[in-house]
């Protein structure tokens, strides 16, 4: 039939939809198409239908994401993953699924993410949506807060952004529990390496792909992986309806970085250590955020959350002088640490919180939650920690 074509006919179709090859691909390919096809319409009919298994519109799904979504449902050990365009996307997801209706509440953790405490008072409230946040490093007080509220959601960050607090997820998941609550958690800082939050008892576990999963600052995302199977049809359906998709592409980037997570944040947990211990007596740091140097009781939290011997990958400082102007000296001063509004990264990241993270959060309010104006995020990296250390104390030196 190709001979009898017109050459501008050929020059659309020629080489395209061959066979699958025999031999198995040893990493999984790229399939960059928007849709599928099949020899009849009796078979789309049947995918259409979920009556056989099958591709037929990337929003629908696709090899490369679903590939990536198998291999986040194995390392959460859930029943299911699904993944979207950012953090961001799949946290409204899981929150939608939980059937949230007007005059439903949710719990949270008072230490979120500026954006989730956004996305929960402004796009969930304008529902009929109320929030509630409360500090989850006291579980007594938590416990007391679902009894009266009688929450539909309880929601948390394993390591808190940017105070570093760790979350006893063994005492939220019986709290929800106990008032019948879904319990979901935000496992960014800590990944699916130091914690897997659904064998401590939470319903769903959000990460923003684009920190450590990643690791390697060049693409975003997001996933949910959830344990009970029943979730999946809201999370695809959020999916497909409101669209947050994750490219190919990008779930082909965070599949390469995944393989490396192990090896990376053992160093970067490792070189964490040696930076928080180094910068806690140093005399222009008032105090220095990292679970490690915390408290005895937060620390014993820490050790049960979280893989031995590690920490996290994350050190925050509050500067004697607390000031933005005293922040900002700092950080500009910085000649390898790079000045960035992200984390998990391989190099060593450095975040002023009260102008990126918690922009948007009132200042009082700020204040309120320990974000002083002279409170810097370091995410460590995978570089040579004596480097990462001389680069903060000269930055130190000159601010």
């Amino acid at each position: 039939m190709a001979d009898k074509l017109d050459i501008a006919t050929q020059l659309v179709h020629a080489g395209e939809r061959r066979d699958v090859p025999n031999g198995l691909p040893v990493a999984t390919p790229l399939y960059t198409t928007a849709t599928f096809t099949y020899p009849t319409m009796a078979e789309v009919d049947r995918v259409f239908a979920g009556e056989t298994p099958g591709f037929i519109y990337t929003r629908y799904g696709n090899p490369t994401t679903a590939a990536l979504e198998e291999a986040m449902t194995a390392l959460e050990a859930g029943a299911g993953a699904c993944a979207y365009a950012t953090g961001m996307a799949a946290l409204h997801a899981a929150i939608f699924a939980c059937e949230l209706s007007p005059g439903s509440t949710i719990l949270a953790s008072q230490d979120l993410y500026g954006a989730t405490t956004e996305l929960l008072m402004t796009v969930f409230g304008s529902f009929g949506v109320k929030t509630v946040t409360v500090d989850f490093s006291d579980v007594n007080l938590v416990a007391e807060k679902a009894r009266e509220l009688r929450p539909r959601l309880i929601l948390a960050e394993t390591i808190s952004n940017p105070l570093l607090k760790v979350c006893d997820l063994d005492a939220c998941a019986e709290i929800a529990r106990s008032v019948g609550a879904r319990l979901i958690i935000d496992n960014t800082f800590a990944s699916p390496y130091l914690c897997r939050p659904l064998e401590h008892g939470a319903d769903m576990v959000m990460h923003s792909a684009t920190k450590y999963l990643s690791g390697h600052a060049d693409t975003m995302g997001g996933v949910i992986v959830s344990r009970d199977p029943a979730d999946m049809t809201a999370l695809i359906g959020t999916m497909k309806l409101v669209g947050g998709v994750l490219g190919v592409w990008q779930a082909h980037e965070i599949m390469r970085g995944i393989k490396t997570l192990a090896v990376r944040i053992e160093r970067q947990c490792e070189n964490a250590a040696r930076l928080a211990e180094h910068l806690g007596n140093h005399p222009k740091i008032a105090r220095v955020h990292y679970p490690g140097l915390a408290a005895e009781a937060q620390r014993e939290v820490a050790r049960r959350m979280l893989r031995s011997p590690y920490f996290g990958a994350l050190v925050s400082i509050e500067l004697k002088e607390n000031t933005k102007e005293a922040a900002f000296r700092f950080m500009d001063g910085l000649r390898l640490c790079v000045r960035a509004t992200s984390l998990g990264d391989v190099f060593t990241e450095v975040l002023h919180p009260a102008t990126a993270s918690h922009r948007e959060v009132a200042p009082a309010r700020r204040r309120q939650l320990g974000i002083a104006d002279g409170l810097v995020r370091i995410s460590v990296g995978i570089e040579a920690i004596a480097d990462v250390i001389a680069d903060i104390d000269a930055a130190l030196g000159a601010a």
